[in-house]
């Protein structure tokens, strides 16, 4: 992954991209199970669509 782990992806909750990989590690399989941990993209809503890049990239690396 070519982001920074404390690049912030969600502004309103304070989400990192640290703590979506945690999420994930932590057992996340999806956007909204990232979502329901970290409450990223619950407030305003701008932040989804880098919310589900983020998610796909750090999944994809995960496969690999």
């Amino acid at each position: 992954m070519t982001r920074p782990l404390d690049e912030t992806i969600c502004f309103c909750a304070g989400v990192t991209v640290a703590m979506i990989k945690e999420a994930i590690d932590n057992g996340a399989k999806t956007v909204d199970d990232v979502k329901l941990v970290t409450r990223a993209g619950t407030t305003c809503g701008i932040c989804n669509p880098i919310l589900e890049e983020v998610v796909a990239e750090i999944l994809a690396e995960n496969k690999n």
